[in-house]
Order: C-alpha cells, then sequence, then structure tokens
C-alpha cells in the first residue's frame, strides 16, 4: 500500500525550516520526500498547502499501564487527537514491568496510582510485556524501567536501607529490563517505596544506566521550596536541595541525566527555577548529558499522599492517630504551607473512591467547610477514605511565563504525564497539552515552530534512542501528523478537546481522519519499541 501526501508544508523533525513538497509512504515506511510528482501510489492526498510533521512523541508518559488494558483505545484515544503517536513510559520510578512475577509485593507495584486491571498482565518482564502488546495497542510504546517497581518487588514497602541481598535483587531486575530493551530507568523520589531510597542506592541505579547508555530520567524528592521530603523547613530551598542530590549522583559520570517535570509547586518555589537551570548547566559542564521536559499545564495530578512526611506515611494506624503524631503534623504542614505559598485551598479531590463522587471538583479547603472540619482534618479523612490512594490536581505548579521561558531552552523536551482516568475529575493535560504548545510557538510566546517540533519528535527520538522515529526521512516509519497552522493559532485552549489537528498517521495507517478515529485500525497500529537490542 503506498500513500502520496502532496502539497504539504513539511516540517521534518530537524528543526530546519518547512519546505513545500510531497512525501510518500509505503506500508509503514517513508520512502520519498520532497519533489514525488512522478511517484505511483495507490491513494493521493493532497493538504493543501496544511502542514506535515513527524507523529509527536510524548516524553513522558504513564501509558504503559494502559498499553496493556484488555480494551486500551479509550485510554489513547485523546493523545492521537493531539498528534501523539509514541510514548516513553514507566515514567517517576512507576513502571507497569520490569519485576519478579513471584514477587509477595505485587499489590505494592503502581504507588497507589495504577493497578493491572482489566489488563493482559501482569507481565513482570519486559520481553513478555513487549510481546504482549506489540501489535495489540493503538500507539507505538518505549517503556523505561522503574525503580520504585523494583524496589518494591524485591523489598516491599520499607523504610530503611535495603539488605544486600534485597539491593542485589532490585539491580538484577533493573539491568535485566535494560538488556531487554528498556529505554531507561526512571526515579520516582516522592513515591513509596522510592522515597526511601538513599543516595548511595541510587549511584548504583546511576550506574547501571550510564553502563547501558540510557537515560536516567527523576521525578525528584521535591518539587518545591518546602516540602514533606526533607525535615528542616528553613534554609536552602528544598526543590534546590533535591536537585543537588542528582548533581551527587551524576558527578563524575557520563550520564544521561533526565529531569522530570521542571515545576514549581507553591508561589514561593518560582524563584528557584533560574538556580535550577545554573545546575543542570553546570552538569552538562562537567560532562553529565542533563536535560529536562516540561508539560503545558501550570496544574499537575499527584497522589494526595504526595504532601505527607514519609515518616507519617510510613505508621501504622494507630501510630497515626495518637495526638502527638498528630500535632507534629500539624505544626509542620502549618509552616510548610506559609512557607510554600500554596496549602488546601489549592489542592483539588479529582477521585476518593466510590461513594465518595460528591467530593469530586472541590478543593480540600470547600470540603473542610461544609464538614465542618479543619483542612488538615478534612485532608487526613480524605486520606483515609481513599486508603491513602486518592488523586488529586494541584497547583500553581508553574506560570504561563515560565512555560514560554522554558519552550525556548534547548535543553527542553515537551511531554503531558497525563493518562485517562476511568472515574473522576481528568487531568486537562490529556486533551490539548502539544497544541498547546504548537500554538503558543505560532503566536511567538514559545519557541519558532520548527524547533518546537523538533522537541516533540525529533530531539526526543534521539533523547531515548528511538530507531528511525521522529523524523520525515527515507526509511523512517511513517508516524505523520497533519495539522492547520491557521485553526491552531485561532484556538481557544483548555475547552477539554483538542484542536487543530487534521490527519494522524501510526506506522503508514490513517488513524485519525477530520476528527473521525479509526477503531479497527488502531488495535493493531501500535509497535513497542526496545532500545539497543
Amino acid at each position: 500500500m503506498t500513500i502520496l501526501l502532496k502539497n504539504a508544508r513539511i516540517y521534518d523533525g530537524s528543526g530546519a525550516e518547512a519546505i513545500t513538497g510531497s512525501v510518500l509512504v509505503q506500508d509503514d515506511r517513508i520512502v520519498q520526500l520532497g519533489d514525488c510528482t512522478d511517484a505511483l501510489a495507490d491513494e493521493i492526498i493532497d493538504l493543501h498547502g496544511l502542514s506535515l510533521a513527524p507523529g509527536f512523541i510524548d516524553a513522558h508518559s504513564h501509558n504503559d499501564w494502559f498499553a496493556m488494558k484488555n480494551e486500551p483505545l479509550k485510554y489513547f484515544d485523546p493523545f492521537i487527537r493531539q498528534g501523539i503517536t509514541t510514548f516513553v513510559t514507566g515514567n517517576c520510578g512507576l513502571s507497569a514491568v520490569g519485576f519478579d512475577k513471584d514477587t509477595p509485593h505485587a499489590d505494592l507495584i503502581g504507588g497507589g496510582l495504577f493497578f493491572h486491571k482489566d489488563t493482559t498482565g501482569p507481565h513482570g518482564e519486559l520481553k513478555d510485556y513487549f510481546a504482549a502488546v506489540d501489535g495489540h495497542m493503538p500507539c507505538n510504546m518505549a517503556v523505561l524501567a522503574g525503580h520504585c517497581t523494583a524496589r518494591a518487588a524485591a523489598s516491599g514497602s520499607v523504610n530503611r536501607p535495603l539488605t544486600p541481598e534485597e539491593e542485589t535483587r532490585m539491580l538484577d531486575m533493573l539491568e535485566t529490563a535494560l538488556q531487554q530493551g528498556a529505554a531507561g530507568i526512571s526515579l520516582g523520589l516522592m513515591y513509596d517505596p522510592g522515597l526511601y531510597a538513599q543516595t548511595d542506592e541510587l549511584k548504583k541505579v546511576a550506574r547501571l544506566c550510564e553502563k547501558y547508555d540510557r537515560p536516567l530520567t527523576v521525578h525528584p524528592r521535591a518539587n518545591s521550596a518546602v516540602s514533606m521530603s526533607y525535615p528542616e523547613l528553613l534554609g536552602r530551598s528544598h526543590l534546590l536541595r533535591a536537585v543537588d542530590e542528582l548533581a551527587e549522583i551524576a558527578h563524575g559520570t557520563r550520564l544521561k541525566l533526565h529531569y522530570s517535570h521542571a515545576i514549581f509547586v507553591g508561589r514561593n518555589s518560582f524563584k528557584d527555577k533560574a538556580e535550577l537551570l545554573e545546575i543542570i548547566n553546570h552538569l552538562r559542564d562537567q560532562g553529565v548529558d542533563a536535560m529536562f521536559d516540561i508539560y503545558n499545564e501550570t496544574l499537575g495530578v499527584s497522589v494526595i499522599t504526595v504532601i505527607l512526611p514519609a515518616w507519617y506515611q510510613a505508621m501504622t494506624p494507630e501510630e497515626r492517630r495518637k495526638p502527638l503524631n498528630r500535632l507534629k503534623l500539624a505544626v509542620l504542614v502549618h509552616a510548610s504551607s506559609l512557607l510554600l505559598g500554596f496549602g488546601f485551598k489549592d489542592i483539588q479531590i479529582a477521585y476518593i473512591g466510590p461513594g465518595y463522587e460528591k467530593y469530586e471538583g472541590r478543593t480540600v479547603h470547600e470540603i473542610a467547610k461544609a464538614e465542618g472540619l479543619s483542612d488538615l482534618k478534612a485532608y487526613l479523612m480524605l486520606c483515609e477514605k481513599s486508603n491513602f490512594q486518592g488523586r488529586v490536581n494541584m497547583g500553581p505548579y508553574s506560570t504561563p511565563e515560565i512555560i514560554h521561558d522554558f519552550e525556548r531552552n534547548d535543553l527542553c523536551l515537551y511531554m503531558t504525564d497525563a493518562w485517562v482516568e476511568d472515574e473522576g475529575v481528568q487531568n486537562p493535560a490529556i486533551y490539548d497539552c502539544f497544541p498547546k504548545f504548537l500554538r503558543d510557538a505560532l503566536l511567538g510566546d514559545g519557541d519558532t515552530l520548527s524547533r518546537t517540533i523538533r522537541k516533540m519528535t525529533g530531539a526526543t527520538a534521539e533523547r531515548f534512542m528511538l530507531k528511525d522515529r521522529g523524523y520525515i526521512r527515507p526509511g523512517c516509519h511513517a508516524d505523520l501528523v497533519v495539522f492547520d497552522e491557521d485553526a491552531i493559532r485561532s484556538a481557544t485552549p483548555d475547552q477539554e478537546k483538542s484542536f487543530g489537528i487534521e490527519k494522524v498517521f501510526i506506522n503508514g495507517k490513517l488513524v485519525l481522519d477530520n476528527g473521525l478515529l479509526d477503531a479497527g485500525a488502531l488495535k493493531t497500529t501500535g509497535r513497542a519499541l526496545p532500545v539497543n537490542i
């Protein structure tokens, strides 16, 4: 099957300015670019001057948990409408793979955010996961091996250093995943059990990434000036202390260090942006290949426990209810809120559980007022009702000005960090995050359009070593997006829908055409993307 896309404004993913021409696709590959007027094709699509780019690559995703769903399409639908054709998944330490299937701690894998429900899994080893999803999912998928996943499988949830036997088992699981094609390793140092890992353990994980020349992506211990990750509320910003730890882990290495979701939780954290960039640039001067990624949102999604200190989470229910522990927590939370510029008015409940729908979409402060409770008591009540596994939307995480500045940075990649939930309030990034990056470029707020497209295509493919992806070149896979620059420029974002994306091809198949998804084709279009094997 050959398809000729003619009269297109072509952005090839390299950052070069667009050219006008045609692209010839044969089966799942691009075979010709430029002047293809003499090419014979089974189907000719005249794009009448619309823009054509490589399929967008989401650099930070958790859709490895949803690719193995028995019916995965609904979890990919809004992303395809954004033009996303490929995902780098397994982030924040919470991968769906990279563990021994016989672990007695399987219930801890997923960190309370993700579960093996209505799936073909669990698939402990990456090779088994890839065998299950390759050609049985809508989009392409690269997978990072999660440190939280391997640590949970090796030891459960323990607030202590691992024993030598546990550490060896954890590292063996991570290395096996790398040998089977994992795109790197991810850390989630705010999530159980990653939050209990000490720096020496993390250095050993980093050495694995260096050994296999794969990125180490990191959700740091703190994304705010004050957090529950460090006991001292005064002094150096917690966000910067967390970055200092990453610098210590990477010191003396040639590590590909990737800082996940460059955000600044709480208004008093915004000032840390300049020093964060200074540290990243200093690391690069020392030979560390440090980069970062962002989403085009000023809020984020997390587990309800994200603001609870590790010492409190590690307690039994009885210990948590002791007055002295509650008092200690109350003092710490109040002081943190004042120092952070972030409080319970900024935490919106997205999901607690069946029967608690009345809380969805309301802030903790609003719920506390309605229930006649203090904010902290209402928050802890919600934690308990959700079995400490509820979901929240929180902000501010950033500002439009910070996002625009980062968009122009050469070290920045683009992502969504979003997934479709079965219940509750959705993360707005599932709908229009990537079109908003395009819109910023077209309005002059972000980078140039050609460089913006590179950051969501070729640059991301290079960062995670996705062979023959991210470019419009002969020999590359035919993941393609057709978009209307005028429609994107004039659109109103944040309407819980995408905008400006006209057509999407995944591995040569037209899967989105003027708003209509080809559900039949999308059952088989997605490919597993093992790295370096």
